[in-house]
């Protein structure tokens, strides 16, 4: 007998150390070795373990796997998955538990492993759930409450268990609730550093058998929410140094996951739960605040998507429509055909006609005609006056009513402006002259007749009248102290707990003309009703207080973000707070830097026409009020979010306006185009058509715009006639106001008489549509046109009827091409309201593919990279223009925009989408600071002089240098291929890609950081540029490298 145990105990000595020593020769060897495709090391682990039948054995091969599997990464775990190593292990939990008890250290031991193993294995819910472990690893946790050591990996697995939908509502048919509250106690100061893991994993636990909504009734059914509470509040009165954080926050994370559901926010509200976590106010409890405010829903208001196919990113080689159908537009380009006498002065004609008398929409007078109830007031004649900038009579203001045009879009003369009693008040326009050469008050009530809007606004907002001067003083992106967002919601959140305080008063509404007005001077006045305005509704919350709701763009239920509107009736020196409460972006600048804009009357009276950054406490939040159905397209229980922001009156009874961006009206730009006409030269072609009408009834024009030839010699006119066409576009978006502002300037500097734009005259010939959506900005919207459609969503099959400027926009494109005179540059202007800087959207065939990691060659995509040199020019040339934003990938839902279509059914290699920021900048020379309208026109300035040099590296005679810098370019892109989340002039530009605010919000919407793009020098030499009086453009040296 004791030789026989002595053999045995030397054969179980033999089998561990052999096991050992082979498990140890494999790791000298390589440990790569053991787990690769065709190695037997893992299988031979797994079968010892799974044909041994000794306990120590299998502990020790369990140890070894233990420390296989930690040091070998999610690789190494991933071969112990697909050897079947996941099934054995549940085979082993279930064999043990059949002989109870179960040796404790193999418990441990398994589920130390199945927590490594199980978020892994795709199956192993299903896996678990078919072999019975889920049962197992529950009793466990019954029978060792008070054991932490095994406690805690079983309540890991039960976590992972949990992650399937089956298996969470089995274990709260199990019982698994119930355990779970008995592990989550009152306070203790006993084993609290790991009761702190304890209650942090079962929580967890908790979470994950709380994930089906079955689970979460079950619940609140059982009063579970009311002790959650009860315990939060001892943990949160005893923990008074703050030494168990985590374990509170875990706490209100149980919480706010039962608050998911409609009964556990009933549940909530009636165990004064909203009232608990005010009281006990900490920063984990704005989520679970939030979560559980009353949902209120609002009425509607009247790398997956990067493209693959290679076959759709090719251009299309065939013309689409019959030459015949084109013919029309020759009209357009009357240029290429037009005889020119040069012994006298040509003046190019600027006609009002379209296509033909045949192709005039015709007006739609139920758009056009007037409410019964909105009839124009009936005034006298305005009384105009200027005064000397400074010298305003300080109380004119108070007599201010509102500026009237009678007849609205009939026509008519202007009627005047009248104080509240109806007399007749005298407007002291300021003196600007000078400093707006293009803006003339009298012009611009005379556009404004004949711009038709579908509420027939009679009334003209002051900041349009006057017109606006740029700010000589630069400013700053502001800084929002830490917290402000907390507080915002702490204080929505006491109008539940204080409804008493809640005044709930309508002040202003659209929907109801006879809403009332106060006189007592205890409430604002609003208004909106005049061109590009927008608000709905004004409700007096709190004495300062007004929650804002602004119109959904016509003929549709979405995009509410764009503002403008009129206050009135303020007190001087007092906070007043403005909730705009149904944006929809889940994510804006306002959180990082931006400020609304506020145009003051008195200001511009004394002398001061400015818009101007105002506001503080702003932030931009997720609020409680719920987007319905048909707001969110189909989808119920998304909220809308809140912009909130504080102002202070500096001037009593003023008339204030705030807007989204700085306002750029249809009638600006009519009156605009009127007075750059009288800026031409004998030397410059200028001519203004009609493209066509829209849906609303106006124009839209398209300008034509180059060098007249030197003489009417063969040589002279065929040159004239040779140049290359640029196609530029603009305000497809209505709410993007600041691409007007760029093409403002673009079309500034085209009229302008420098050597350098009439060298840019004579090097290309413009076609520019400056407002492709006149109907959209006219009526305040932010996104669509009449037809409730995004037009840059139209490009690929637009309709006459529905979406006529972007079908006769793309019907000239098409034209030019058939014609031989494909643009060589088209450049559609936008505004990003979540991005920083200028930046550009090309289109690419290889960075799309390289982006998607396609085995394609590089051989197999023959492109020319030429598409990236007017991008870099202007990152050398303008101090706002951010070239690691750009992104030249081309994305499914993009495919209908016109810089995509544009790319592919037109042949323009360099087709762009020029995004300009609505915020400021975090690079250059005007880092730090929110951008103007003077910033804005300087980038259409640049972009002239960067088409300038553009041309260049088009001529013939510079191909050979360019292709040399093409070669480089795609250098660097191979370089670049396949290196995962960097920032780089490849890299595919997420919308939103701002860093996350150090206030962390669990509903803040995710982003990106943005690496700061390298600053390219000799900025301040570009200034130059732009000085008519300098001719350094043609002296400097030109590299794109």
């Amino acid at each position: 007998m004791l030789i026989a145990a002595i053999l045995l105990l030397f054969i179980t000595i033999y089998n561990k150390y052999m096991l050992l020593f082979i498990i140890s020769s494999s790791i000298k060897k390589t440990r790569k070795e053991v787990t690769s495709k065709g190695s037997g090391g893992m299988e031979v682990i797994l079968s010892s373990l799974e044909n041994t039948q000794d306990l120590q054995t299998t502990l020790n091969i369990l140890a070894i796997l233990n420390e296989l599997l930690t040091v070998g990464g999610g690789r190494r775990t991933g071969v112990f998955v697909s050897k079947g190593g996941t099934a054995i292990l549940l085979q082993m939990l279930v064999s043990s538990s059949k002989n109870p008890p179960a040796n404790e250290e193999l418990m441990l031991h398994i589920h130390t492993l199945l927590v490594k193993v199980g978020p892994k294995d795709r199956k192993f819910g299903v896996k678990s759930r078919l072999n019975g472990a889920l049962n197992v690893t529950l009793n466990l946790v019954k029978h060792n409450l008070q054991n932490h050591k095994l406690l805690l990996p079983c309540l890991q697995v039960l976590r992972v268990y949990s992650s399937n939908l089956v298996n969470a509502v089995s274990l709260g048919k199990s019982g698994a609730l119930e355990i779970m509250f008995e592990i989550i106690g009152p306070f203790s100061k006993k084993s609290t550093t790991l009761m702190k893991y304890v209650v942090l994993t079962s929580i967890t636990a908790v979470l994950c058998v709380c994930s089906s909504g079955m689970n979460a009734r079950r619940a609140v059914d059982r009063g579970y929410l009311p002790t959650l509470l009860s315990i939060y509040q001892d943990w949160h009165r005893h923990d008074t140094r703050h030494r168990h954080v985590v374990i509170r926050k875990s706490i209100l994370a149980c919480i706010k996951n039962l608050t998911n559901i409609k009964l556990g926010r009933k549940a909530f509200i009636d165990a004064n739960g909203m009232r608990i976590l005010y009281n006990t106010s900490t920063i984990y409890n704005c989520d679970v605040l939030q979560e559980c405010l009353a949902v209120r829903t609002l009425d509607p208001l009247n790398d997956d998507d990067i493209e693959t196919d290679i076959k759709k990113l090719r251009p299309i080689q065939v013309n689409t429509r019959p030459f015949d159908e084109l013919r029309a537009y020759e009209y357009f380009c009357r240029e290429f055909s037009e005889i020119f006498e040069l012994h006298r002065p040509i003046i190019i004609p600027t006609t009002p006609s379209s296509l033909g008398p045949q192709n005039r929409r015709p007006l739609r007078e139920d758009l056009v005609t007037p409410r019964p109830d909105e009839s124009p007031l009936e005034l006298d004649s305005i009384s105009i006056s200027k005064r000397p900038e400074g010298t305003a009579d300080h109380d004119l203001v108070c007599s201010l009513g509102r500026l009237v045009v009678d007849g609205g879009v009939n026509g008519g003369s202007v009627d005047g402006l009248q104080d509240e009693g109806g007399e007749q008040a005298v407007l002291e326009v300021p003196d600007t002259a000078a400093l707006l050469p293009l803006h003339d008050p009298d012009l611009y009530l005379e556009m404004v007749k004949s711009t038709r809007s579908v509420p027939a606004y009679t009334e003209v907002a002051y900041p349009d009248y006057f017109g606006h001067v740029a700010l000589n003083l630069r400013e700053p992106i502001l800084e929002r102290v830490y917290g402000v967002q907390r507080m915002k919601i702490f204080q929505d959140i006491e109008r539940l707990i204080h409804s008493s305080d809640i005044l709930d008063k309508v002040v202003y509404d659209l929907d109801n003309q006879s809403c009332p007005v106060t006189d007592n001077g205890e409430s604002l006045k609003f208004n909106s009703k005049f061109e590009s305005g927008n608000l709905r509704k004004a409700i007096q919350v709190r004495k300062f207080e007004y929650d804002l709701i602004l119109n959904s763009d016509i003929n549709s239920n979405h995009y509410h973000q764009w503002f403008y509107f009129e206050v009135s009736n303020m007190r001087p020196g007092v906070r007043y707070r403005f909730n705009i409460i149904n944006c929809e972006k889940s994510n804006s600048q306002f959180n990082y830097g931006m400020q609304v804009l506020m145009y003051s009357v008195q200001d511009a009276i004394n002398g001061s026409p400015h818009w101007v950054r105002t506001g503080s406490d702003i932030c931009y939040y997720k609020n409680h009020f719920s987007r319905s159905s048909i707001a969110a397209g189909g989808q119920k229980g998304k909220s809308y979010f809140t912009l909130t922001f504080t102002v202070t009156f500096q001037h009593k009874d003023d008339v204030c306006y705030f807007a989204y961006h700085y306002p750029y009206t249809y009638s600006m730009l009519k009156m605009h185009l009127q007075k750059l006409s009288a800026l031409r030269t004998a030397q410059i072609y200028y001519r203004q058509d009609d493209l066509c009408e829209t849906l609303g009834g106006n124009s839209c024009p398209l300008l034509t715009i180059t060098a007249m030839p030197e003489s009417s010699s063969n040589d002279h006119i065929s040159q004239f006639r040779s140049r290359p066409v640029v196609f530029l576009s603009a305000r497809v978006h209505p709410g993007e106001t600041n691409s007007s502002w760029v093409m403002k300037g673009t079309l500034e500097f085209l009229m302008s008489c420098s050597p350098q734009a009439q060298s840019l005259r004579e090097s290309y010939i413009f076609k520019i549509i400056p407002m492709l959506n006149p109907d959209g900005v006219i009526n305040g919207n932010h996104r669509c046109s009449l037809s409730g459609e995004d037009l840059n969503r139209q490009w690929q099959s637009p309709n006459a009827e529905l979406h006529p400027t972007i079908y006769h926009a793309k019907s000239l494109l098409q034209y030019l091409r058939a014609t031989g005179r494909t643009p060589l540059v088209f450049c559609d202007y936008h505004g990003h309201s979540r991005k920083k800087n200028v930046f550009m959207y090309g289109c690419s065939i290889k960075e799309t593919v390289w982006q998607t990691n396609a085995n394609t060659s590089t051989c197999d995509l023959q492109e020319d990279l030429g598409y990236r040199t007017l991008p870099k020019l202007l990152s050398q040339m303008a101090p706002v223009f951010s070239l690691s934003s750009c992104s030249f990938v081309v994305e499914r839902s993009k495919e209908a925009t016109a810089r995509v279509v544009v790319w592919r059914e037109i042949g323009v290699q360099r087709s762009y989408t020029m995004e300009s920021t609505l915020c400021g900048c975090d690079q250059g020379k005007y880092k730090g600071l929110q951008i103007g309208t003077s910033e804005l026109e300087e980038m259409g300035a640049q972009f002239c002089l960067a088409l300038l040099r553009l041309r260049r590296y088009t001529s013939p005679l510079e191909l050979q240098n360019h292709n040399s810098h093409l070669l480089d370019t795609e250098n660097d892109l191979i370089d670049t291929r396949g290196i995962p989340n960097i920032t780089s002039t490849t890299t595919y530009v997420l919308e939103e890609d701002e860093a996350a605010f150090l206030e962390e919000v669990d509903y803040s919407a995710e982003s990106n950081d943005e690496n700061d793009p390298d600053l390219e020098p000799d900025l301040q030499d570009n200034l130059a540029l732009l000085d008519p009086s300098s001719d350094s453009e043609f002296s400097r040296q030109d590299s794109v490298n």
